[in-house]
């Protein structure tokens, strides 16, 4: 099973995303929430694949995607 983060700051995205991933069987989407949250979801749930929308707010997703890869995020850092 492929376990999967989705990143979106949009809800209606979000839940798009969750309901053609779940569909797919061998797919566990373990979390869906919003570029601010994807650090700290990602460090809770060890995804195998987070797709993220690189426009989203507060903070850029590939900032914390790099942080994330570097060993140097922590929770509530968005």
């Amino acid at each position: 099973m492929v376990r999967v983060i989705v990143v979106d700051d949009e809800e209606l995205v979000r839940s798009g995303f969750r309901l053609i991933l779940r569909a797919a069987g061998d797919i566990e989407v373990v979390a869906t929430v919003t570029g601010a949250q994807a650090v700290e979801e990602v460090s809770l749930h060890r995804p195998d694949v987070v797709p993220l929308d690189i426009r989203c707010s507060r903070r850029s997703t590939p900032t914390s995607t790099s942080r994330r890869r570097c060993g140097r995020a922590r929770p509530g850092s968005c």
